[in-house]
């Protein structure tokens, strides 16, 4: 990782006390990094940053404010922008809440960095871009073609980025997430993730539930590799504009082999309960991650099995505290 190149920088995390945002967080204080947090803790947790007291700068706001983004983001050298609500089968239930969110708010994010003279921008993207395509490995190349209202707007916002270097000449970089996984990953929200959803499940006794046959696959990126990426794009020291890459380890898996590998980790055999596929779920996941290689040097330091292991063991751990 590019440590050295954050040593006293000032960086804004959006959506700092979130999932991703805290792992991210953590690595750019342990860089020595001048951080300060946006967020509006809605689905971010003060339990994330707890560590991290008296070292970073958190600030309460809500990107749909523009006056919160512009305070966050004026005399920042970085910002890494992840606010944002997830989960496409909320999407589905709620397409006005993530326009309003997804979209404006990461207008109002770019806006406020611009005005603000902010260095470099980089951008939580997401690999539902691409939707329901049969063709693998997906490339960014690709035309894309979303399935559901949280893609469109994570698509939005690569747009918005790439306009945003094109007419304004702020720097930015779309780093697209596979399926990110890890610790402090929420399995408790009825749109949790698959993986922390399946081990609360197996913890609890209970069955994990796959919507469809469980034969779809995922290029699941642990953690470390998101971590890593942001990094790379933070500090690379190339002009960018608004490029996208695809941040994955390049291989796919089943759930159903995925659960059996999670269930051999933690001594369990219950079986799962399939049910009906979900609207706007894609059916194959597979990234080629050439781009993150040549653009910022990108490479996958954490595969999924390890990181895998790792998961569920913190899982465990927490549980059984």
């Amino acid at each position: 990782m590019p440590l050295a190149d954050f040593k006293s920088l000032p960086v804004t995390v959006t959506g700092g006390a979130g999932f991703i945002g805290s792992h991210l967080t953590h690595a750019l204080v342990a860089a020595g990094a001048d951080v300060l947090v946006l967020d509006n803790f809605s689905h971010g947790s003060q339990q994330n940053l707890a560590p991290l007291a008296g070292k970073i700068t958190v600030q309460t706001g809500d990107i749909r404010n523009p006056a919160d983004c512009d305070q966050a983001t004026r005399g920042r050298a970085v910002v890494f922008h992840l606010a944002a609500l997830g989960s496409v089968p909320r999407s589905v239930a709620e397409p006005l809440l993530y326009n309003e969110v997804n979209i404006g708010g990461t207008l109002n994010v770019l806006e406020a960095a611009r005005k603000n003279g902010v260095k470099r921008l980089v951008y939580s993207a997401s690999s539902s871009a691409y939707g329901d395509t049969p063709v693998l490995p997906k490339i960014e190349t690709m035309v894309p073609a979303p399935k559901s209202p949280y893609a469109v707007t994570k698509l939005t916002g690569e747009h918005y980025c790439r306009a945003f270097s094109s007419v304004y000449g702020l720097s930015t970089f779309c780093l697209r997430y596979f399926n990110v996984f890890g610790p402090r990953q929420n399995p408790n929200s009825q749109y949790a993730a698959v993986i922390p959803a399946f081990v609360a499940a197996l913890l609890k006794g209970q069955r994990p539930r796959i919507f469809g046959d469980g034969e779809q696959t995922r290029d699941f990126c642990f953690i470390h590799n998101v971590v890593n990426a942001n990094l790379l794009a933070g500090s690379h020291s190339s002009q960018l504009n608004g490029e996208v890459a695809n941040i994955a380890c390049g291989q796919r898996i089943s759930l159903n082999a995925m659960l059996a590998l999670m269930q051999k980790q933690l001594g369990t055999n219950i079986a799962p309960e399939y049910l009906p596929p979900r609207a706007g779920d894609v059916r194959d996941s597979l990234a080629d991650i050439t781009a993150a290689k040549t653009l910022i040097g990108y490479r996958p330091e954490v595969l999924f099995a390890e990181g895998l292991r790792i998961t569920v063991n913190a899982y465990s751990n927490r549980t059984g505290e």
